[in-house]
């Protein structure tokens, strides 16, 4: 389990997170919603130990973060960003910095899970294609293909995604929520995700609004207890709708 108890975070003199207290089971799917600014990715970001906090703590298997080596916390823990980086190098060691001894036959494996060996393949040199610095040669589905890959072949048993799916098509968004929705059996799944849509079967949903802990529970109960995540979800479908009148309009 991932225990939040009583944490507060500022950067600098701007608090982020105000006395947050939350629990993530083990081999559950978390899902933190909630306006931007609220807290979301500084809540994911110190699980991993990019910053600690300023008071309370996190606790991982009724441990601290702090007690565990570096090392070890980053071992047990897969995160893939919104805003992807690709390092000057080859697809294949990119795909390895999840994990760097395996075998080319691995690599490939997480690659087609990922829903990328195609287009790898396509490439001059395929696996062995020298990518710019950052991702440039690359567009942002498959830059964010390739970190899912890496994620997949590093197979830790905690999975943090930030709006994992946002430069992906709608097509490879639903083939790679498959892939990942193999990938979580047996592990400890928090998803940032605007879309609510996606989220509805999580386990749980942790709702955020300026650093504090609003809610949490299942959708279901959201609806019935929690204002704020049902006006969410209503202005939420409304853009669908609008989305989808569009869609119909033009294609009439």
């Amino acid at each position: 389990n991932i225990v939040f108890k009583n944490v507060s975070f500022s950067y600098d003199d701007r608090p982020i997170l105000k006395n947050v207290s939350a629990e993530i089971k083990e081999n559950t799917m978390t899902a933190i919603v909630g306006p931007s600014g609220s807290g979301k990715t500084t809540f994911c970001n110190l699980i991993a130990r990019f910053w600690d906090v300023n008071s309370g703590e996190i606790l991982i298997g009724g441990k601290n973060i702090k007690d565990y080596k570096i090392e070890n916390l980053m071992n047990s823990i897969s995160m893939v960003f919104q805003d992807v980086y690709l390092f000057e190098d080859t697809i294949e060691n990119n795909i390895k910095f999840g994990k760097q001894d395996a075998s080319h036959d691995e690599v490939v494996e997480a690659a087609k899970k990922a829903r990328c060996h195609e287009f790898i393949e396509a490439l001059p040199e395929g696996y062995d294609t020298i990518i710019g610095e950052g991702g440039a040669s690359l567009s942002g589905g498959e830059k964010q293909r390739i970190s899912i890959a890496r994620m997949i072949l590093k197979n830790a048993p905690i999975l943090i995604l930030d709006e994992a799916m946002a430069a992906v098509d709608s097509e490879n968004e639903r083939l790679i929520g498959e892939a990942i929705d193999d990938l979580s059996k047996d592990k400890t799944i928090i998803t940032i995700a605007h879309h609510l849509n996606t989220i509805r079967d999580s386990d749980q949903i942790i709702v955020m609004d300026k650093g504090v802990v609003l809610d949490a529970g299942s959708h279901e109960e959201l609806m019935k207890r929690c204002d704020f995540y049902k006006d969410m979800v209503e202005a939420q479908n409304k853009v669908d709708r609008w989305n989808l009148k569009e869609v119909v309009t033009e294609n009439v």
